[in-house]
C-alpha cells in the first residue's frame, strides 16, 4: 500500500509504549498494532484525530504516502516485511 504509517515514530519522540498510547485514545492494543504496522485498510477520522491529539501532532506526522515503486525498495530492504499481492 503507498500509505507509509509512522505512529512508531512519533511513539519513540515521545518516548510512549504502545499500550499507553491505545489506553489514552481508546483502541486496544491489537488494533493499534495492526494499523501502526500499516496493515489496516482504514482508519477512522475520529481515531487519527484521537492520534493527533495525545501525539500532539498533525495527520501529516503519522502518515505519508509513498510511490509504489519506493514501497517495493523498502520491503526488498527489510526481509521481514511480507510481500503484497
Amino acid at each position: 500500500m503507498p500509505i507509509a504509517v509512522d505512529i512508531d515514530v512519533m511513539l519513540a519522540r515521545r518516548k510512549m509504549s504502545v499500550g499507553e498510547l491505545a489506553d489514552r485514545i481508546g483502541i486496544t492494543p491489537a488494533n493499534l498494532a495492526v494499523l501502526k504496522n500499516g496493515r489496516a485498510k482504514a482508519v477512522r477520522f475520529s481515531t487519527l484525530a484521537a492520534l493527533c491529539e495525545v501525539l500532539d501532532c498533525q495527520p501529516g506526522d503519522l502518515l505519508r504516502w509513498e510511490t509504489e515503486q519506493a514501497e517495493a525498495v523498502a520491503q526488498s530492504e527489510d526481509p521481514e516485511q511480507p510481500e503484497s499481492d
